[in-house]
């Protein structure tokens, strides 16, 4: 990394028994700066404190340190979005905003985890814990968009798991596209939160979850 080296600062101080933690906080670190393909686990000790062979007692390589990376980050991604759903409370449609806006923060504030969870190609069918983590999160989606539906007549209800595969990708779209200031991007005119709403409020309404004529208010069911 040479000249950026007087940019790095150890996370915290290292103590018997957190190692694995250090070793993480130093890996978000790093994949803020250089992304998820952009440091070694030689790197992540440097930065750390500890020696070369120390991550070795936790990781077997930087796939497993981007592996738990990714697994924490899902961890808290989903406790988040849960938070945010609030079962609903107070009404599906204004939790469900709530959910959206909590998705971008998320983006936002975790930036390394997120390009972990999303872009760095990992795996989960032979993870097991990752996948877990993973599911819990889209889980959150899932009782969302059933919530919604049930102000549909049965018949007309979408199916759940496609309509919460439409919302999360709908939602890592502006994550992605959005969130995060690119060079020589033009600034927006609105801000990420704005563009997601406006596109979920299509969205619903082609479903007909919304009326047309209404600004957010969910049909009786």
């Amino acid at each position: 990394m040479g000249s950026d080296d007087q940019r790095w600062h150890r996370p915290r101080s290292y103590h018997h028994g957190n190692l694995k933690e250090v070793l993480l906080e130093a890996a978000r670190k790093l994949i803020e700066q250089y992304g998820p393909a952009g440091f070694s686990l030689t790197e992540a000790a440097r930065l750390a404190g500890v020696s070369p062979a120390a991550p070795y007692r936790h990781f077997r390589d930087r796939e497993a340190l981007l592996a738990e990376v990714a697994r924490n980050g899902f961890e808290r991604f989903a406790a988040r979005l849960d938070l945010a759903w609030n079962n609903g409370i107070p009404t599906p449609l204004s939790a469900f905003e709530n959910l959206g806006r909590a998705y971008l923060a998320f983006a936002r504030e975790e930036p390394a985890s997120y390009a972990v969870m999303f872009e760095a190609g990992l795996g989960m069918s032979g993870d097991d814990q990752l996948k877990a983590a993973a599911d819990r999160a889209f889980d959150v989606l899932q009782r969302a968009a059933s919530a919604l539906c049930r102000a549909l007549p049965p018949e007309e209800r979408p199916p759940v798991r496609l309509m919460s595969l439409h919302i999360w990708a709908l939602s890592h779209g502006v994550a992605d596209l959005f969130v995060e200031a690119r060079a020589g991007v033009a600034k927006l005119p609105l801000p990420p939160e704005q563009i997601l709403e406006s596109a979920m409020l299509v969205y619903l309404r082609g479903l007909g979850l919304i009326p047309p004529d209404s600004h957010g208010a969910p049909p009786s069911p």
